[in-house]
């Protein structure tokens, strides 16, 4: 059986681990904090990593999920004008 060209690869990666990846230090940039805080994410198992040999890689996809489980909506209200 032939392999068609135009095929794309097939990943292994679930679709979070896919995509660019970030060092500690370039995640720590990103989220505008000390090094030491996506290395406690790490730690904790907060955040999905990566492992290639000895270093540790963050998927800038799931940084981006990390960042958006974090994000708090405004809360708007609305003035009612009371009956007389």
């Amino acid at each position: 059986m032939t392999r068609k060209i135009n095929e794309e690869p097939v990943s292994l990666l679930p679709e979070l681990a896919q995509g660019r990846l970030l060092t500690v230090e370039e995640a720590a940039e990103r989220l505008n904090t000390s090094v030491r805080f996506p290395r406690r994410l790490i730690e904790e198992r907060r955040i999905t990593f990566i492992h290639v040999g000895r270093n540790v890689r963050i998927p800038e996809a799931a940084l981006e999920a990390f960042i958006a489980a974090g994000l708090v909506e405004p809360i708007t209200t609305t003035r009612r004008r009371r009956a007389a």
